[in-house]
């Protein structure tokens, strides 16, 4: 497994002001280029998304608001067979994995399909469907290298000021987007 190193890429950010993501666009870019773009392109991240494409993409508006429905009221609960379905993956565990091996830099990192439905999480998200958020729609929606970066929000899932990168996950056989990856940065750790 390939260690992403993230600290370099922050050091010469130490002196930004946290409340602007526009901030951070440069050093976070950088990492894009340096170890999380290979990263997105792992053929297991691919397969997964490829895999999960077959089975929702004729999924309608009342089927996805369904299941985005069923996984908002299964978080932080005991029995949750959605979110574990998708937290149990493989992807999923290459996801946590990438997450820790960061050093606390990595707050969180999900992956989406076509349709902006989770494939593979490293923690749980608040929702299942990330279609109606920038995140999707500034980089899936967008084409092959779209670029997303958000503003510096306390996020609810990992309750850390983070600023999230979102790209497109692009096919390697066909350079057409297959779906969108979002990666949360600690911007308490660049301070």
């Amino acid at each position: 497994m390939r260690k992403i190193l993230l600290a370099s890429a922050f050091i010469a950010t130490s002196a930004l002001h946290p409340a602007h993501a526009s901030d951070y666009d440069d050093a976070l870019r950088d990492v894009l280029q340096s170890d999380l773009a290979s990263f997105l392109a792992d053929p297991m991240l691919v397969a997964a998304i490829r895999e999960q494409n077959a089975t929702t993409g004729a999924y309608d508006d009342g089927k996805i608001n369904a299941l985005d429905q069923q996984w908002r009221g299964e978080v932080g609960d005991a029995d949750a067979p959605l979110i574990t379905s998708v937290l149990d993956r493989s992807a999923s565990q290459m996801l946590k994995l990438a997450r820790d091996e960061a050093g606390g830099l990595i707050t969180e990192i999900f992956v989406m399909d076509a349709k902006g439905l989770n494939v593979a999480a490293s923690d749980i998200t608040s929702d299942y469907w990330q279609g109606d958020e920038a995140k999707w729609q500034q980089t899936y929606a967008i084409g092959p290298d779209a670029v997303h970066i958000s503003d510096v929000e306390l996020d609810e899932s990992t309750q850390e000021y983070q600023a999230q990168i979102s790209v497109s996950v692009a096919d390697p056989d066909t350079g057409q987007p297959i779906g969108a990856a979002t990666i949360g940065v600690n911007v308490g750790l660049l301070e």
